[in-house]
């Protein structure tokens, strides 16, 4: 299995004063300061003793402010920030911080890393990670995070705020540690696909078993020249070497191409709310609801096809589109070409507007002219006449293999199925099982013109389709 790495870079830095002044007491000196008030108490008899308190809170003042001067200067802190893998949906991601004191003094230090929400849970509080750094040995400390949202983000500045064992005051400091980093779609290990690759593994020596020679356009042997031959086959440099006609044999292909075309349009900016994972060991956000676009759950389909369509031998191709063409790679095969795939995948963003399906058909078209097996994921617009996204699928079915995917929408479905109690609700029912009606039909239709469809909710289209392309290859229908 192909399990390209996409780690984000190391980045590390020296750390500045933040502030005007990068000083201030602790907790503790202000506790100090307040007990002095203690010594009020026999001046009530005494007025000489109430001067005690003053003397107090100058000795506590005097001793925070030497034990501030002890510590480092902020230019003597260095920071860094590591990734120990690559951040994906539905996956934790370890990030390590560091710090090295290049002063003569422990400090114990609080770091909170600003991270941007589509990171991590946005409303979940990010409690500062404490950690002590002895002189010129660097200290490190490791937290998970889960990433909300696909793309490209920035990452902010780590800010840390340290004192001396004694804790009397403390000084303030930012180390810029930005960074873009690249949040990918669900990426599925080897593990997650055992079934899969054993049966796309039993299906290929039944096909190596049972090919057909003459079929195809692979080259497969030579053999003598027999009456009836095409004239085209024949192979004149291995003719003029044995003296007499040598035709070339084929045999059916068994790499085709695969492409999966993605629709980038304003239907598939809608969410989907997952479960809540009662397993997560996360410190932050744990048990949250995930809630995903149906892009989203398109790119983790589109990424786990790619995979086991290489792994098959089969030659891949992307055609991502909105109202224009956002992506396209045409079909290849390696872990190059995977890893650029995923590349191009995890840029893609939902548009406002209804993609232009009819232009993406006519590119395609231009693209691939040959014969190959079509994923088309998309959604049905709910429009009175017919979608064109169902006229660009005719047209593809003409020469192609079409996988139509219609990604559903559990609300709606969940509206249609229930039992109304007022008539508000009732209409509500009425309109979600007209819709889905209506849908059934259009669905129903492409299907009896030889597509595979699908109607799905998003959190089951990976598995889907996965099946789907095993039944096509074991068919031969390509």
């Amino acid at each position: 299995m192909i399990s390209p790495q996409f780690h984000p870079g190391e980045v590390r830095a020296q750390c500045e004063p933040r502030g005007k002044w990068g000083f201030g007491l602790t907790a503790r000196t202000m506790v100090l300061m307040v007990a002095g008030f203690l010594f009020l108490i026999p001046g009530l008899w005494e007025s000489r003793l109430s001067y005690a308190m003053l003397a107090w809170d100058g000795l506590v003042l005097l001793a925070a402010l030497l034990d501030g001067l002890r510590l480092p200067n902020a230019a003597s802190l260095t920071a860094a920030r590591r990734w120990s893998n690559a951040p994906s949906l539905d996956s934790q991601t370890e990030i390590e911080v560091s710090i090295e004191n290049a002063g003569a003094v422990i400090i114990e230090c609080r770091l909170t890393d600003d991270l941007p929400a589509a990171l991590m849970d946005p409303t979940a509080y990010a409690e500062p990670i404490r950690v002590t750094a002895f002189p010129r040995v660097p200290a490190s400390v490791r937290y998970r995070i889960e990433p909300q949202e696909r793309g490209d983000t920035t990452t902010g500045s780590l800010y840390v705020r340290y004192r001396s064992p004694l804790g009397l005051s403390e000084r303030w400091a930012r180390a810029p540690l930005s960074q873009t980093v690249r949040v990918y779609p669900v990426l599925r290990t080897g593990e997650e696909q055992q079934i899969f690759l054993a049966r796309s593994r039993q299906i290929d020596l039944q096909l190596r078993q049972t090919r057909q020679r003459g079929l195809g356009r692979d080259f497969e042997s030579l053999r003598d020249y027999r009456e009836g031959d095409d004239l085209r086959d024949i192979c004149w440099t291995a003719s003029a070497r044995r003296g007499s006609l040598i035709t070339r044999q084929y045999q059916t292909e068994r790499s085709q191409s695969v492409w999966i075309v993605i629709d980038c349009g304003r239907l598939m900016r809608s969410r989907v709310v997952a479960a809540p994972r009662v397993d997560s060991t996360l410190p932050l956000a744990a048990g949250s609801l995930r809630a995903h676009s149906k892009l989203d759950h398109a790119c983790s389909a589109a990424v786990a096809l790619a995979q086991l369509a290489l792994f098959s031998g089969d030659r891949v191709g992307l055609l991502a589109y909105g109202q224009t063409i956002q992506q396209r790679l045409l079909p290849g095969r390696g872990a190059a070409h995977l890893r650029q795939m995923i590349e191009l995948l995890a840029q893609l963003r939902a548009e406002s507007s209804e993609g232009d399906h009819l232009r993406a058909t006519a590119l395609l078209g231009r693209l691939q002219p040959r014969r190959s097996l079509i994923l088309w994921i998309t959604d049905l617009a709910e429009t009175a006449m017919r979608p064109e996204v169902i006229d660009g699928a005719m047209q593809l079915l003409r020469r192609h293999v079409l996988l139509f995917v219609a990604m559903a929408q559990p609300e709606v479905d969940a509206i249609a199925q229930q039992r109304p109690k007022n008539v508000e609700q009732m209409f509500r029912a009425a309109a979600a099982q007209e819709m889905a009606g209506r849908r059934e039909l259009l669905i129903a239709r492409l299907h009896e013109q030889g597509a595979l469809t699908l109607d799905l909710n998003p959190e089951a289209v990976t598995s889907s389709v996965l099946n789907q392309y095993l039944m096509v290859k074991e068919r031969a229908m390509i």
